[in-house]
């Protein structure tokens, strides 16, 4: 089966790296799949759950992330996520992230709403 190699990189680390048959990601111009073969494409990340499906040592499996903006990059079986914040779902505080959900709420701040929104969606898809 043919790979690509993936980086998921945060501003203050890498948050994960491994070999993937397909990742899927929120643009500014919709939500993007990139498997094995496709085109070289640059887009600008909009926040939204990141989904990468793994193969390689340990099998196929499923990365979910929660990504806050940022640049993917596809060329030559490389794909790049580059994320201003970027947390994997099994790393997320529910409760923390429901809490933030209602304050966010409460004080109409739509950024944060959506912040906390995104890490609970990222929870619920690393089911």
């Amino acid at each position: 089966m043919a790979e690509l190699h993936v980086e998921l990189v945060a501003a203050d680390r890498r948050v994960w790296s491994g070999e993937a048959s397909l990742v899927v990601a929120r643009t500014t111009s919709g939500d993007i799949g990139i498997m094995p073969g496709h085109q070289p494409v640059l887009g600008v990340l909009q926040s939204g759950p990141v989904t990468i499906r793994t193969t390689g040592e340990n099998g196929q499996g499923t990365v979910v992330a929660a990504v806050h903006g940022g640049f993917i990059s596809y060329t030559d079986g490389k794909l790049s996520l580059l994320a201003e914040i970027a947390e994997l779902s099994d790393e997320i505080d529910v409760e923390r992230a429901e809490r933030a959900l209602e304050q966010a709420r409460a004080g109409e701040d739509a950024s944060a709403e959506r912040r906390a929104s995104v890490r609970l969606q990222a929870v619920t898809a690393g089911r």
